[in-house]
């Protein structure tokens, strides 16, 4: 049998149209991360943006450091931190502080950096970003291991610099790369023994890339005498759930449209030929899903048949239905889609299936045991009112003598 335990989480960008009340979408991704936690997700993603407008979380740290504090058991990572944006020393203890705080529940995520408005705001040229991630990466993991580090590059210095505290977490807090379609993911997951989150499965061009870059990752391990492990294997992919197709198609038309003009008007990345609606082209190119736990079910095999064995698999939330059906599409996921995976009612179908495949034999030991209890019943009857017949019929005790 597999070693690897299929888990389940989300990956939160945010995505929130622009007309809504940012405060309130804010408090509504908080609740969110209350709902998953009493329905039994394993993880939460939280990005890190700070242009383009949909997306209106800027520290992932500090939305953790909150979600935290209102859940009990659900693990929280940064999907991702941006390193390019910040000093590594800063980084490496602010993910230290919230080891911490979380009593472990933490996972640190690193990327380059999505959005080149993000970059060009900082002044940071976006063909620098990739070899930057690697770079802080490399000092990030240095400090967590504990080592003091002297560097001095283009965008950061280090004079003899450590962590403040050692990590909560030993040896450190989980440790997970961002992959998209190109290799600089797998390639750093490979060389220094990392996870990886790939956030684009579900896209046709990241579903590609999805055996190429885990090979990747693979082959660089394997140079060290490595193997990647499955299990920190996570496949990010869009999904919307109801009781019913039409339930579920009707409930996206909430705000699908709004989620795909966003993911164009900053990079053109899914080109819908005019005229035709833009809900069923993305269905119908397998982007995502949108229909019952059955379609999900039938997605996540899919990617496994595709990929192997993977660890997580993570929903991106995107708010095409509103609130409540939200909600509601997370509930029918944990409730069928979860025990599924994880084999938890096999034991319960294999005693149900047995029951029915020896349906006669039970119900004739039934019918026989109640008979046997009327008889003994019966028998027990009659044995007293026979005693009580002999005892009314025996002579008192010196009355025969009188």
């Amino acid at each position: 049998m597999s070693q690897v335990h299929l888990r389940h989480g989300v990956f939160v960008p945010p995505f929130h149209p622009m007309d809504e009340n940012p405060t309130a979408c804010i408090d509504r991704d908080l609740e969110l991360m209350q709902w998953l936690d009493r329905l039994g997700f394993h993880e939460a993603w939280i990005g890190e943006h700070h242009s383009a407008g949909f997306e209106v979380i800027s520290s992932p740290e500090l939305f953790i450091a909150v979600a935290a504090e209102r859940t009990k058991h659900i693990r929280f990572g940064t999907g991702v931190i941006s390193l390019p944006y910040h000093q590594p020393l800063m980084v490496a203890n602010r993910i230290v502080q919230l080891d911490h705080m979380t009593k472990g529940r933490i996972m640190f995520g690193a990327g380059p950096g999505l959005l080149a408005s993000d970059a060009l705001m900082l002044g940071i040229d976006p063909d620098t970003q990739r070899d930057r991630m690697a770079q802080a990466l490399d000092v990030i993991l240095r400090l967590f291991n504990g080592e003091f580090v002297t560097e001095k590059t283009d965008w950061y210095t280090l004079v003899n610099a450590r962590l403040h505290i050692p990590p909560f977490t030993k040896p450190h807090p989980e440790v997970a790369v961002a992959s998209a379609v190109t290799p600089s993911g797998g390639r750093l997951a490979g060389k220094y023994d990392l996870g990886m989150i790939c956030v684009a499965a579900t896209n046709p061009f990241g579903y590609d890339a999805l055996g190429a870059n885990w090979a990747i990752a693979n082959e660089l391990a394997a140079e060290q005498g490595r193997k990647m492990d499955p299990n920190r294997l996570r496949l990010v992919g869009p999904m919307h759930i109801a009781e019913t197709r039409e339930k579920a198609w009707e409930n996206c038309r909430f705000g699908f449209e709004k989620y795909i003009d966003y993911l164009n008007n900053n990079q053109p990345r899914f080109i819908v030929p005019p005229g035709k609606d833009k809900l069923e082209w993305f269905v119908e190119n397998k982007f995502g899903v949108v229909g019952t736990p059955d379609d999900a079910i039938a997605l996540i095999q899919r990617l496994k048949d595709k990929q192997g064995d993977f660890g997580v698999f993570l929903q991106q939330a995107h708010n095409w239905a509103d609130w409540e059906q939200t909600k509601r599409s997370y509930e029918l996921y944990a409730r069928f889609v979860m025990p599924h995976f994880s084999g938890d009612n096999r034991m319960r179908t294999e005693s149900y299936d047995w029951c029915g495949d020896n349906r006669d034999l039970l119900a004739e030991k039934r019918s026989s045991a109640a008979k046997a209890m009327f008889d003994k019943h019966e028998a027990e009857q009659l044995a007293a009112k026979a005693q009580k017949e002999l005892a009314m019929a025996r002579p008192v005790a010196g009355k025969e003598a009188w």
